[in-house]
């Protein structure tokens, strides 16, 4: 085993919630080490999203601590807008993550008042050990991609693949695809099979909230002035005037408000970007059922329901691996990986433990928990 030099901060993830953090500390003079366990930072946003993925909330809400974006960006940054952004980021901050460091145990160690990591070089197979006296947790809500376990998905002789490993809907012409999920994710997935003459459906297992971008940046600004419930009633309204009664396309309405579903239960509402046109023009098939089965190309349905598909489309999310190798905490993180503690308390944990972008709130809520820890750490180190 590799020891590592001392380090005062240990951050976990170099995604925009570790090099948020990595700025913060560098404005307060704090030294860190970032462990990333991919061989870039953000890898998400450069490997693993599609190529016509736009940030869905205005730029103003998605910068990163002390640097906005340039005032020549849109207003819904695109993704290689963003990703420059990054670099040019990560270059002023002098930002240098150690890549293919993947963590196997993180535990506090009484003794020493540190955390002790250990972490796998992907180059060298070696373990590393680094200790730290603060840990910050910055792997991110879509961490590992999930797709569920569904009987006789084996025998699928096409494509399946997880939203992480979908780029563009060219490579699907004339394919019969079904999509998995009916999030942001897959209803924009969807919409970009179809524009490019995939015969698309998708499954909508649960209600669905369907916004536009005007309404959610309106929705965010009454907030600061009217009570949730009142703005949750506003949006409904709004989405039934412009969209119509949607159950009649086999998309119902929550029952609750979209901005209490993305307090409450992290769940997004869903920005329409084009894929209601497509829904009721009948280009997007909804199949309004979960999947039971699939036996060769035909998928069974718990409805009843039999299809036959070329390719599958999961866009059914993310887990969490922290609590296989964070040990000792029984305070901040649950098994899933989320906070246990509800926002605004969520990020600071104990022995100098935090969690940065699990409150799910996005880039926004990262940014606000990154500037919390190092004004945190900071002031620790000031009275020692």
């Amino acid at each position: 085993m590799q020891k590592q030099n001392e380090q005062t901060v240990i951050v976990v993830g170099a995604g925009p919630s570790g090099l948020s953090v990595a700025a913060c500390c560098t404005k307060q003079s704090i030294p860190y080490t970032i462990l990333e366990r991919e061989d870039c930072f953000a890898s998400l946003w450069k490997k693993y999203s599609y190529d016509r993925l736009h940030l869905h909330l205005k730029k103003q809400f998605c910068e990163l601590p002390y640097i906005p974006f340039p005032p020549s960006y849109p207003p819904y940054v695109p993704k290689k807008e963003f990703l420059q952004y990054l670099d040019d980021y990560v270059s002023h901050f002098g930002i240098s993550p150690l890549y293919k460091r993947t963590v196997e145990l993180a535990e506090y160690d009484e003794g020493e008042k540190k955390w002790r990591v250990r972490a796998m070089n992907g180059d060298s197979g070696e373990v590393e050990e680094y200790y730290g006296r603060f840990l910050v947790v910055a792997t991110g809500e879509t961490s590992d991609p999930f797709v569920p376990d569904v009987e006789g998905l084996r025998s699928f002789p096409g494509k399946v693949i997880h939203s992480t490993g979908f780029k563009c809907g060219k490579e699907f012409k004339d394919e019969q695809v079904l999509v998995v999920g009916s999030g942001n994710s897959g209803m924009e997935i969807a919409l970009d099979l179809v524009n490019h003459g995939a015969k698309t459906s998708i499954a909508v297992r649960s209600p669905v909230h369907f916004l536009s971008r005007k309404m959610v940046d309106l929705g965010l600004f009454l907030l600061n002035y009217l009570s949730l419930s009142k703005v949750d009633s506003l949006m409904g309204m709004l989405s039934r005037m412009v969209y119509g009664d949607l159950t009649t396309y086999g998309i119902p309405r929550p029952n609750e408000g979209p901005f209490y579903m993305k307090v409450m239960y992290g769940k997004y509402p869903v920005i329409d970007t084009g894929t209601i046109d497509k829904i009721k023009s009948q280009e997007l098939k909804v199949l309004q059922a979960e999947i039971e089965s699939v036996r060769g190309k035909d998928v069974q349905f718990k409805n009843g329901e039999l299809h036959s598909f070329d390719s599958l489309v999961f866009c059914t999310g993310f887990k969490r691996s922290t609590h296989k190798w964070l040990k000792g905490d029984n305070y901040l993180l649950n098994d899933d990986g989320l906070p246990k503690p509800i926002y605004p308390n969520h990020w600071k944990g104990k022995n100098g433990l935090y969690c940065v972008g699990l409150s799910r709130r996005g880039i926004y809520g990262a940014v606000e928990d990154a500037k919390k820890v190092a004004k945190d750490i900071s002031s620790f180190m000031q009275h020692f």
